[in-house]
């Protein structure tokens, strides 16, 4: 069996498709992650620079994977 990889998702994204690459990577909705993301940009922490950074890093979903389960 292949290991998981992270991809930014090319079909359930509103930015850049971050929250949901991670949503599909651990298996929960991508609207908790996004609540993740703007939570922790308005407490005062990275959440902005993190998800740029991601955004920036993280390669996008190829479009020649199966759909996950």
């Amino acid at each position: 069996m292949e290991p998981k990889k992270l991809y930014r998702s090319m079909k359930n994204k509103m930015l850049g498709g971050v929250s949901a690459g991670l949503g599909e990577y651990f298996a929960i909705d991508p609207t908790i992650v996004r609540l993740g993301f703007i939570a922790l940009a308005l407490l005062g922490g990275p959440g902005i620079i993190i998800y740029i950074i991601m955004w920036l890093i993280v390669p996008p979903e190829p479009l020649d994977l199966p759909p996950a389960p």
